[in-house]
């Protein structure tokens, strides 16, 4: 593959996720959860199922520990997540999602999946599920963090 070639494919990868980060988030307004910007999706997503403390949370979200902190209060004060005793260390506190928190995850899920139908709508169904196993095989850990 040429380097033109190289730099059309990498803009149409970010373009797609771009587009749909935002949609998402759309989605999530929509569904009535106002005022998220997707660093609180990437967050809520770190979060689910089992919790994390602020200090993993940065790790994912590739921030300071401040700015994971600071994402932290914000959404605990907005109800999404609460702050509990971290069950093998007692100087650290686990954030988990509260059921606000569990039901904007669920509305970024409904709205992701409205998304990729759109997809398949333009490529058709075996095409989405080739694309996503393609992709797998390529980044399949990530972490997925948020442009910034």
């Amino acid at each position: 593959m040429q380097n033109s070639e190289a730099m059309a494919l990498s803009a149409s990868l970010l373009a797609v996720a771009g587009e749909l980060t935002q949609r998402i988030n759309e989605g999530v307004v929509a569904r009535g959860f106002d005022g998220l910007r997707p660093a609180h999706g990437f967050a809520f997503a770190r979060l689910a199922p089992d919790g994390a403390t602020a200090t993993e949370l940065a790790a994912h979200l590739g921030v300071t520990k401040q700015a994971a902190s600071q994402l932290v209060d914000e959404i605990v004060r907005r109800g999404f997540a609460e702050r509990r005793p971290h069950p093998g260390d007692a100087r650290a506190r686990l954030v988990v999602l509260t059921e606000r928190g569990w039901a904007c995850t669920r509305a970024a899920e409904e709205a992701a999946a409205e998304v990729v139908r759109g997809w398949a709508d333009v490529l058709g169904e075996s095409e989405v599920r080739a694309l996503w196993e393609q992709l797998w095989r390529i980044a399949p850990y990530g972490p997925v963090r948020p442009a910034w």
